[in-house]
């Protein structure tokens, strides 16, 4: 059966996102390798991956099936289907507004707009379908890319909480970043 994607929500110009399936246990199981990545990511150093944990997990949020409802994992792929990383809409909480983006591009194919373009989906989602009004996120502080990710698409550096981080045997700083709904339209438009 052939899919057709020109009129397909979840997909701009750079990448398309899709629904976790349970055979996508192998591609994240591969990114969880990616140390550095991981700690930048988490804020920690996680033990070793394990293909049970992987495989349990990546079940779990396959068909957004969690009865988790503030987590949705989306994959991303290229507009030819090459999987790229993974991006999740977690900490939602509907009386609030607010909500919190994770994501995690393989690490060949950092710096070409991917995390970007699927960040943009992301948020328009939460502020247009969900009626969300908060994205809030923080970033360590050398974690340059992301917090450039960040102001490029309207975000405000709202603080930082200084020596907040243990990793590597030092503390660093965490860097918190926000952007309200109405921020979010004046700086992004969407076809």
């Amino acid at each position: 059966m052939e899919i057709e994607y020109k009129n397909y929500y979840w997909q701009n110009e750079r990448v398309r996102l899709r629904a976790m399936r349970p055979d996508d246990w192998s591609f994240v199981f591969l990114m969880e390798f990616d140390g550095v990545a991981r700690r930048k990511l988490n804020y920690h150093q996680e033990l070793p991956p394990t293909e049970e944990n992987r495989k349990s997990k990546t079940e779990q949020h396959s068909g957004y099936k969690s009865d988790d409802k503030s987590w949705l994992v989306f994959i991303i792929e290229t507009l030819d289907e090459k999987f790229i990383g993974y991006i999740n809409l977690n900490s939602i909480d509907e009386r609030h507004g607010t909500f919190s983006v994770g994501i995690q591009v393989v690490s060949d194919e950092c710096g070409k707009g991917y995390g970007t373009a699927a960040m943009r989906i992301i948020m328009c989602y939460a502020f247009n379908e969900r009626r969300l009004n908060k994205y809030y996120g923080s970033v360590i502080e050398n974690n340059i890319a992301s917090a450039a990710m960040l102001k490029k698409l309207g975000c405000t550096q709202e603080g930082v909480r200084r020596e907040q981080i243990f990793m590597d045997g030092r503390y660093w700083n965490e860097v918190l970043f926000g952007l309200t709904a109405s921020e979010f339209h004046e700086k992004n438009t969407r076809k």
